[in-house]
C-alpha cells in the first residue's frame, strides 16, 4: 500500500527537521523552504496533506493557503502557529485549512493530529450506509472539518429528522451557521440546543463565548466525539 504523501512549509530547519522526524516512517515527507519553494513542489506532486507555517518570508501562509487552494480545493491543510497566533489560525480554518498545529508541540501530538486529518480523508460514504444519528453527527464533523458546510448541514438535518430531542445537532449547526459569520442564527441554533439540554456544556461555551462583548471563533466546540457502533 502506497504511503500518504505530506508536504511541510517551514522556514525554520529545525522545524522541518522535527516534523520529518516524527512522520516519514509512516508517510512520505517532502519539505519546502519557504512559500515559494512550497508551492512549486505542490505543483509537481499529488500531496494528501500540507503542513503550512503562518509565517513564512516573502508569500506569507495566508496567501500560500490560499493558492494551495487554487491548485487543488480538495487538498487538507494544517498551519502551522506561533504564540499569539491562534485568532488568525482559527480564521484560516474559513479559508480552507482543517485545524491548526500550536508551537511548540510533542511528537505525539503532531502524529495525532496527522493521523486524525487523513482519517477524515477516508469517510466519503453514501447516505444509505448512514442509518443512525450518531452516524449523521460523525459525519456531519467530517464535513465540518473540510468546510463542506452545505454537505454538514444536510447531514444535521438527517440526524434532526431522527432525533429531534437532542441537542448536539443544534449545536453543529450552530457551529456551521458561525463559521460562515452569521452569528445570529449560530445563537439561535445554541440556545435551540440548550432548550433541549439546558446542561449540554457545548451548546453553553458556545453561547457565552459568541455574546461576549470582545467575540472571537477560538474556541468553538463542536461537542464530545460519538464513536459509530461497530467501530
Amino acid at each position: 500500500m502506497d504511503k500518504k504523501k505530506i508536504l511541510i512549509i517551514d522556514d525554520e530547519k529545525n522545524i522541518r527537521i522535527t516534523l520529518k522526524q516524527c512522520l516519514n516512517q509512516e508517510y512520505e515527507v517532502v519539505t519546502g523552504v519557504n512559500g515559494e519553494d512550497g508551492l512549486e513542489k505542490f505543483k509537481d506532486n499529488n500531496f494528501d496533506l500540507v503542513l503550512l507555517d503562518m509565517k513564512l518570508p516573502g508569500i506569507d501562509g495566508i496567501e500560500v493557503l490560499k493558492r494551495l487552494k487554487e491548485l487543488d480545493n480538495n487538498v487538507s491543510i494544517v498551519m502551522i502557529t506561533g504564540f499569539g497566533t491562534i485568532e488568525t489560525a482559527v480564521e484560516t480554518m474559513k479559508l480552507g485549512a482543517v485545524d491548526y498545529l500550536r508551537k511548540p508541540f510533542a511528537p505525539n501530538e503532531i502524529r495525532e493530529i496527522v493521523k486524525e486529518v487523513l482519517d477524515r480523508q477516508n469517510l466519503a460514504v453514501s447516505d444509505e450506509e448512514l442509518n443512525s444519528y450518531e452516524d449523521y453527527l460523525s459525519y456531519a464533523k467530517s464535513a465540518i472539518s473540510k468546510r463542506d458546510f452545505t454537505k454538514g448541514y444536510d447531514y444535521l438535518q438527517k440526524a434532526v429528522g431522527l432525533d429531534a430531542t437532542k441537542p448536539e445537532a443544534f449545536n453543529l449547526m450552530g457551529v456551521i451557521m458561525e463559521l460562515q459569520d452569521n452569528l445570529s442564527e449560530a445563537q439561535k441554533n445554541y440556545r435551540a440546543a440548550l432548550s433541549l439540554d439546558p446542561a449540554y456544556r457545548p451548546a453553553q461555551e458556545n453561547l457565552e463565548r459568541s455574546t461576549q462583548f470582545d467575540y472571537q471563533k477560538d474556541g468553538i466546540n463542536l461537542g464530545e466525539e460519538i464513536d459509530k457502533e461497530g467501530e
